[in-house]
């Protein structure tokens, strides 16, 4: 899909997923603007891509309405025009409700579901002027089959998905495409580096990479679909598991054990390329 003349908007987008996005649009030829809290990171990014196209970058916490009001007037200063808005920030402090500071079940919901709203409420105006776009949401498998020890991180997914699907039917026809990816387990350091609280059940599925995930957000901007889960199949098995509650429960034994021993491999091997290293 070729985006040269576009203008996309990536959060999160000094690693992982919106770094793997960054990349991908920059090789489509789209024009970017980076958004992240690590100046240092989203510099050493914007230079390499500035080897592909213009990149600009926006230091700011999501949370903050007002910084994301003065997100899309740099962008459109510095470029003209917004056609694509990529929400990918997210922010998750795992364990149980209980355990949890107060404070960052709170920031959960900010930057996971408040943020993306009013980002996309204020990227739609942009979006219009500009003929048409797509806003890509990124959620998880955990707003659709909710996970233990991850309540608040599955109800702020669970409501960004709902808003996402909600907002296409309201946009249906405008020139705007409403999209969510839906991933399960990535290779990043979101889970990756906190590996122990991670649950066991999230290693039970497929871990796909960044790029996977990347590829999908380019996809959606252009296709017809409205959501995709990645992969496929741990899509169709959650579902299944949400319309059949006691099936989730007679397979969670199951599940739990096998992600126990991926998680317990991932450990081993991250130990040897440490020692390696």
């Amino acid at each position: 899909m070729n985006f040269r003349d576009k203008t996309v908007i990536i959060t999160g987008g000094s690693e992982g997923v919106g770094a793997a996005a960054a990349r991908k649009f920059a090789e489509a030829g789209a024009s970017l603007v980076l958004v992240a809290r690590n100046k240092k990171k989203l510099e050493a990014l914007a230079d390499k891509l500035r080897e592909l196209t213009r990149v600009e970058i926006f230091v700011m916490d999501v949370a903050d309405s007002e910084a994301c009001a003065s997100l899309f007037k740099k962008a459109q200063y510095e470029f003209g025009r917004v056609d694509v808005l990529v929400n990918n920030a997210g922010y998750h402090e795992r364990g149980a409700v209980l355990n949890v500071d107060a404070a960052d079940l709170g920031r959960m919901i900010d930057v996971n579901l408040r943020a993306p709203i009013v980002l996309t409420r204020m990227a739609l105006p942009y979006l219009k002027e500009a003929g048409g776009g797509a806003i890509v949401n990124v959620g998880s498998l955990a707003g659709k089959a909710p996970i233990p020890n991850s309540a608040v991180y599955s109800a702020s997914k669970n409501g960004l998905r709902a808003f996402t699907l909600a907002l296409a039917e309201e946009l249906r026809g405008s020139g705007i495409k409403l999209a969510v990816v839906s991933p399960g387990p990535i290779d990043t350091g979101f889970i990756m580096s906190d590996i122990d609280k991670v649950s066991n059940i999230t290693f039970s599925q497929p871990i796909s990479t960044a790029d996977d995930v990347a590829q999908t957000i380019l996809d959606l901007c252009g296709n017809q679909r409205h959501e995709q889960s990645i992969p496929a199949f741990s899509g169709f098995l959650v579902t299944v598991m949400s319309l059949m509650p006691w099936l989730g429960r007679f397979a969670r034994p199951f599940l739990e054990n096998r992600g126990a021993r991926v998680k317990k491999r991932l450990k081993l091997e991250a130990r040897a390329r440490s020692g390696a290293g």
